[in-house]
């Protein structure tokens, strides 16, 4: 901490606290008491129990939670492999080049998830590419909406990094493929792994979108989750997200320790 005096540092604590405790903390804990209550009348949530939790790991609840997966890690694959691959070419152009690529990347996020769930419905609602009605169209959307964190994560790890290992392998004689595969991503690992972990982060809580596109046999979880709440199952809903928030972390946990490997690497 750059703060050396200890009642700095008490205060920055305090001052974290303040911020951290209502912001973050208290609705997440509001959130996990109502998934184990039965009812709230007063301060605290009553009648403790689990079959919020039993119905959120079941039937409905489990196959959405298994969308959500789907989805997620299908949206992620393809948003890095397209931000990658952009950000890989865009390095070789002119810096007002650069700017322009970066800005259509940038693009899905600069408006209302909303309206991009409403361009790509407009887009693939007729021949040649129909998606409309099938699984494809959510999954196109989140990629859309995640592609752009992709892209920048990599870009910016690209500019940080050290040419001088390139140079060293072209002056050997490697092909550029080779230094590509061998060299270059090697070395963006860990930005890769961190911008595919952000991505399914976005992409398992991603609503707005999703609202407008869903098939009635791949609803992800956050629609579940809506839904729940919207008919007043508050304390239901609580529990499906409470799930959708333990799957979201476990694969960032998992995604966190590749990048710590591939750090060290």
């Amino acid at each position: 901490m750059l703060v050396h005096s200890r009642k700095a540092r008490w205060a920055a604590w305090a001052v974290f606290l303040v911020l951290f405790l209502p912001l973050f903390a208290l609705p997440l804990l509001v959130i996990l008491g109502a998934s184990f209550a039965t009812h709230w009348s007063g301060a605290l949530p009553s009648g403790p129990t689990l079959d919020h939790y039993r119905s959120a790991t079941r039937g409905e609840a489990l196959q959405a939670l298994t969308t959500s997966l789907v989805t997620a890690v299908a949206a992620s694959l393809l948003a890095l492999t397209a931000g990658t691959w952009a950000a890989l070419a865009g390095a070789a152009l002119r810096k007002r080049h650069r700017r322009v690529l970066d800005a259509l990347f940038v693009l899905p996020v600069a408006v209302p998830s909303v309206v991009v769930g409403l361009a790509v419905l407009v887009a693939f609602s007729q021949p040649p590419l129909l998606l409309n009605g099938t699984r494809w169209i959510v999954i196109t959307a989140h990629t859309v909406l995640v592609t752009a964190f992709a892209h920048q994560s990599v870009s910016a790890a690209l500019t940080r990094l050290d040419p001088a290992y390139e140079q060293a392998a072209a002056s050997l004689g490697a092909r550029p493929a080779y230094i590509l595969f061998r060299v270059r991503l090697p070395l963006l690992l860990p930005s890769l792994t961190a911008a595919a972990g952000l991505c399914f982060a976005l992409s398992m809580g991603e609503l707005s979108a999703t609202m407008m596109l869903y098939p009635p046999d791949w609803t992800p979880l956050p629609v579940l989750v809506y839904a729940a709440t919207d008919r007043g199952a508050l304390f239901t809903g609580s529990a499906v997200a409470v799930v959708l928030m333990a799957a979201t972390l476990l694969v960032l946990f998992a995604v966190s320790r590749v990048r710590t490997r591939a750090s060290y690497r």
